[in-house]
């Protein structure tokens, strides 16, 4: 996969939410601190996003907001009529996000407008039918559909701010260098890459790739590298039974002791405990949060 789906996928567990809601004008609801990202869409109406010691944003119609990283918040209606908005949560594993994930800021707003995020609003314009109508296969699209909106949604902010910003990973995946250079760690964690050997792929001098992958990424090569191989492992030993010598070659470890030392370093329980620990830690969000109507 590349880069972006990589770090959604290495950061999932369970199955996202969703649900479309018809607010009247005394409707809000309460989303308290949350292990995941969350977005709303304003579908029609107006509604207000309230947060603690911050400016409350407004959105109309078009308008979406996502909390990557599932902070507080409150929504609530801003008008005497009614509203419609459209709400989504992913569970992550915000113990240790992929660093262009923890990038993101607490708030992306993304405001509606001609012909602005085509690709974003196709997908809101599919997953809002999709919670409308009762079509067979429907609980098979909802999850598509969801993934499909969260990687939309950062494609928008990342494509805002790559105009604004010098340095970050919005910057690193446009920069063609440094986005083939992180492919080719992605594709194949488990090669004996070197500064020398990445920066090569790049088409630069070791030196000259080791400063510009460092400014844009935040991480020295090596240093992402690193963590990649050791996140690579934690999803295999997650999601299949590969003993962990297998384990160690698909990350780029040469021996088990050399990867069992590594993981334990890293995460600091075992490779088998680990393994033991998150099998069961998948969740399926039920609701969305505390709705109330004063």
């Amino acid at each position: 996969m590349d880069v972006l789906s990589d770090a959604i996928a290495a950061m999932r567990t369970g199955r996202p939410y969703s649900s479309l809601t018809a607010a009247d004008e005394s409707w809000t609801m309460d989303f308290e601190p949350f292990d995941g990202a969350r977005f709303h869409v304003v579908t029609a109406g107006r509604c207000r996003v309230v947060r603690s010691s911050e400016p409350v944003l407004t959105l109309g119609p078009g308008d979406a907001v996502l909390f990557p990283h599932g902070e507080a918040h409150i929504l609530e209606n801003a008008t005497d009529e009614a509203a419609q908005i459209l709400c989504g949560a992913y569970r992550l594993d915000q113990a240790r996000p992929h660093p262009l994930i923890e990038d993101l800021p607490d708030v992306v707003s993304l405001p509606a407008g001609p012909d602005r995020y085509p690709g974003l609003q196709a997908s809101i314009d599919l997953l809002r039918t999709e919670l409308t109508e009762q079509s067979p296969g429907k609980d098979a699209v909802l999850p598509a559909l969801l993934d499909v909106l969260l990687v939309q949604l950062i494609r928008a902010w990342f494509s805002t701010r790559s105009q604004l910003q010098d340095t970050g990973w919005c910057v690193a995946l446009g920069d063609q260098a440094i986005a083939r250079s992180l492919r080719a760690m992605h594709d194949d964690p488990a090669d004996p890459w070197t500064v020398a050997s990445l920066g090569a792929r790049a088409g630069l001098s070791r030196a000259a790739f080791a400063r510009r992958f460092t400014s844009l990424v935040g991480l020295p090569p090596l240093g992402y590298l690193t963590w990649w191989r050791l996140t690579t492992a934690a999803s295999l030993l997650r999601t299949t039974d590969a003993p962990l010598s297998a384990v160690a070659r698909r990350s780029g470890y040469g021996s088990a002791y050399a990867f069992a030392n590594a993981f334990k370093r890293e995460y600091g329980i075992s490779a088998g405990a680990y393994r033991r620990q998150r099998r069961t830690d998948h969740q399926h969000i039920s609701e969305p949060g505390r709705v109330s109507s004063l």
